[in-house]
């Protein structure tokens, strides 16, 4: 009959509370202009593999740029179903997965200050 994993709803009983990626690394050093560049790049096309562009896309990418106590304000507004906690997986209420890369939620530890 299937897996037992099941998408996470919102009436779960222990709703996540959201957190930033734990730290990563760039596959080579990067500046924050550069980085900046992929992340709208991202913004961009994100739309283009499914989802509700206008309720969905736009709260997680405010939600993504936000500290964590608005941040996690947006999600719940938005309706975004939480799989992993940091923003990594969601869904929304209709079922569509959103993967979101950690570059979108987090500088990596390997940046380069721009001059």
């Amino acid at each position: 009959m299937g897996s037992n994993e099941s998408k996470p709803t919102k009436d779960d009983e222990n709703v996540k509370k959201i957190r930033k990626p734990k730290p990563w690394k760039h596959c080579e050093p990067i500046t924050r202009a550069q980085l900046a560049k992929i992340r709208d790049e991202f913004w961009d096309t994100a739309p283009c593999n499914g989802g509700r562009k206008a309720e969905i896309w736009d709260a997680l990418r405010a939600a993504a740029e936000a500290e964590l106590i608005l941040a996690q304000a947006i999600i719940d507004i938005a309706g975004v179903i939480v799989q992993n906690d940091d923003l990594t997986i969601c869904y929304d209420e209709r079922g569509a997965k959103y993967e979101l890369p950690k570059y979108v939620l987090s500088e990596p530890i390997n940046l380069i200050k721009d001059n």
